[in-house]
């Protein structure tokens, strides 16, 4: 075998330890946890719960959408579990998923938005907890379901409207210090109680913020939108434990979710830097659409509640408007 091979082998090999170091101590762990618990039968009686999640991992991986986007609305839709199940999934899901994603993006030394990810953090820091023991008790499980619907409705016509343009952005997100503290407080106040409320969100804006803003490249907005969620994912997962909230219903679900999250949120990772993002981008953007129909549905909403979701849309729309504009007038400065 020729040297170089080798010497390449080796290279990637270093590069990607710590990612592979934590692949396997997490399928060691996953086996230990199921052979002595004796948990094979809840793993197989959630068989569906995996399936869904080898399609929301990877969709995890190469877009802005965490895979609770998937993995909510098929366990309130498909499965009819509560809300609060759905978002406790959501954050013990993403905890594996993307926090191997994190890792594999951090290995791959791909850039990340890092002044601007970690203003985020240190709000929604504080923010989701905040949001989770305060706001989210207070709230009907119908306006969590349609909460969700909305945030992710308005990503999807965002991306139909703006993804011819947005995929001719190639810059790095570049901006004063004062800007980037500012964009990220944000980001992480707003997201931080997104992410309370459904489990996801605070990656949609992220990454909304960096394309419309500062005209970022889609690869480093998704990179960097993958690590604030696996960031906020382990807050949710602490919040959910310290209120005593994770039952075998949960566990069953993530139990057979976990392997396949482990490595399908990696893989799309990689495929990030391979194919096109334009045709995923748009299948995503419908559907977050379909899902906004289709929960209002579930919900039950009537004309009021359509013209309510109708305005939260526009001003939804009507912000990310606003970021559009604010960004040109700071490419023309």
């Amino acid at each position: 075998m020729p040297s170089w091979i080798l010497t390449n082998a080796t290279t990637r090999a270093r590069r990607y330890g710590p990612f592979l170091v934590w692949a396997t101590w997490f399928v060691v762990a996953w086996l230990t946890l199921v052979i002595l618990g004796d948990h094979w039968r809840l793993v197989v009686q959630h068989w569906g719960t995996a399936i869904a999640m080898a399609v929301g991992s990877y969709v995890a991986g190469s877009t802005p959408m965490g895979g609770g986007t998937v993995g909510f609305p098929v366990l309130v839709l498909l499965f009819g579990e509560p809300a609060s199940l759905g978002r406790q999934f959501s954050f013990a899901i993403q905890a594996v998923g993307m926090t191997s994603a994190t890792l594999f993006i951090v290995c791959s030394g791909r850039p990340i938005a890092i002044r601007l990810l970690l203003w985020a953090m240190l709000a929604s820091g504080v923010t989701l907890p905040l949001a989770s023991a305060f706001l989210l008790p207070h709230l009907a499980e119908s306006t969590v379901k349609l909460a969700f619907a909305c945030i992710w409705g308005s990503f999807g016509f965002l991306t139909l409207v703006k993804i011819r343009e947005m995929r001719h952005w190639h810059h790095l997100p570049r901006m004063s210090s004062r800007t980037d503290a500012f964009a990220g407080l944000a980001i992480g106040v707003l997201g931080g109680v997104a992410s309370a409320l459904t489990g996801v969100g605070i990656d949609m804006i992220a990454y909304t913020v960096l394309v419309l803003l500062y005209r970022c490249d889609l690869r480093v907005a998704i990179s960097t939108s993958v690590v604030l969620m696996a960031y906020n994912s382990l807050i949710g997962v602490l919040v959910t434990a310290a209120s005593g909230e994770i039952g075998p219903d949960l566990l069953g679900h993530w139990l057979a979710a976990a392997p396949v999250v482990l490595f399908g949120a990696p893989l799309g990772a990689l495929m990030l830097q391979v194919i096109p993002r334009t045709p995923t981008m748009i299948l995503v953007a419908l559907l977050c659409l379909v899902q906004l129909v289709w929960m209002s549905i579930h919900v039950g909403v009537g004309w009021t509640g359509a013209g309510l979701i109708a305005l939260t849309m526009l001003v939804a729309n009507g912000a990310f408007h606003l970021l559009y504009r604010a960004g040109v007038g700071i490419q023309r400065a």
